[in-house]
């Protein structure tokens, strides 16, 4: 096998354990006992201390970052470390699948984020593509329609999520051209972890005080899911088109549905499976058209 084909392979190693890896996030979540705020200020603040020594060599060797870089990276984590605050906290409201579904709509936010900002002009497929996604979101939640206001409320807690997710990106794409990922990464991890401190002092959760479990569920959220989860994905971006690492991504929702069931016993049905498929289809298209505008 040759270098560049060992190279290729280890890429789609990388890209499929990452989404594995960031897939359990919801369900690591549930797993922890804990407010969701809380769980993921863990995450994000164990994720910068983990990265905080490579990012001191890397420092030491450097000595600068672009102002700019630092700016979108800030803002990058603010958007996060939003967007994670709403995402736990629905997690905990329901179960993981709807909210999560909800909020890998982000792509959809980012293409009107974007034909807002860039003023790009997106095709007709994206159009398609978004109002296939709403329907599918409308199909999921069908059967708690009926007066279920917490239902409804995870749900709009997903897609504000999803909406703070695609500016997220917006942020980071540009921010990437100025900083290499790894002093991005950790500066955008740290500024989430205080934005998530400070969302938890407002809503009044503890931050001590939990059991062992939920201890060690915090440890491997923070080293697992977000230092090695994210940092194989961003390996697998250096390599593999975004035609390919995109659409890859649409694979978390399948891997949280899968190990909720087997691991939380999540049930559901087929109202949310066919909404599922339909959600994640206006999605495919949603990347699939601006992809293709993009090489047009």
């Amino acid at each position: 096998m040759s270098t560049s084909s060992k190279m290729l392979f280890r890429s789609y190693l990388a890209l499929g354990a990452g989404v594995l890896f960031t897939g359990v996030s919801a369900v690591v979540i549930k797993m922890a006992n804990a407010p969701g705020v809380v769980t993921t200020f863990y995450r994000m603040g164990i994720g910068a201390l983990v990265l905080l020594i490579p990012f001191m060599l890397y420092w030491r060797k450097n000595r600068s970052l672009a102002p700019r870089g630092i700016l979108f990276a800030v803002l990058s984590g603010i958007c996060f470390g939003i967007d994670l605050a709403l995402w736990s906290t629905a997690i905990m409201d329901t179960d993981t699948t709807l909210p999560t579904l909800a909020a890998n709509l982000a792509p959809v936010w980012t293409g009107l984020g974007a034909m807002w900002l860039f003023k790009e002009h997106p095709r007709r497929g994206f159009w398609m593509g978004l109002v296939i996604s709403l329907v599918g979101i409308v199909v999921m939640i069908a059967p708690d329609l009926h007066g279920n206001t917490i239902v409804l409320r995870s749900i709009l807690f997903g897609l504000m999520a999803g909406m703070l997710y695609g500016i997220y990106y917006l942020t980071a794409q540009e921010g990437r051209t100025k900083m290499e990922t790894l002093p991005f990464l950790f500066i955008s991890t740290f500024t989430s972890s205080i934005v998530l401190l400070a969302a938890t002092f407002i809503t009044g959760n503890a931050l001590t005080g939990y059991p062992a479990h939920t201890w060690w569920v915090f440890i491997f959220n923070g080293v697992v899911v977000h230092v090695v989860g994210w940092w194989l994905i961003n390996f697998a971006q250096g390599y593999l088109r975004a035609t390919v690492v995109a659409p890859t991504l649409l694979g978390q929702p399948i891997v949280t549905v899968i190990v909720a069931w087997l691991v939380l016993d999540e049930r559901h049905t087929w109202w949310h499976f066919a909404g599922g498929v339909i959600v994640i289809g206006g999605i495919y298209l949603v990347h699939w058209a601006r992809r293709a505008k993009k090489a047009s």
